[in-house]
């Protein structure tokens, strides 16, 4: 089994086959898709101290009740 590595982009759910491949591809062949989209959005952090704070929630609204937690 060869690979053959390029980029392209799909033009309406179609992938061109650069001309200078075709000429070696005449079987069957397996198509795998890889996005180079990111899969999580970057997040900027413009200092450092922002990486040690805890995460917070708002708890507006919120009943606290230790007895209840306890039970738990």
């Amino acid at each position: 089994m060869r690979a053959y590595e390029f980029y392209a982009t799909p033009k309406n759910g179609v992938i061109a086959i650069p001309e200078q491949l075709q000429v070696n591809i005449t079987s069957t062949i397996k198509v795998i898709i890889l996005d180079d989209t990111p899969e999580f959005e970057e997040v900027s952090i413009t200092r450092k101290s922002d990486l040690l704070l805890p995460p917070s929630l708002k708890t507006d609204g919120w009943k606290f009740d230790r007895e209840e937690a306890n039970a738990r």
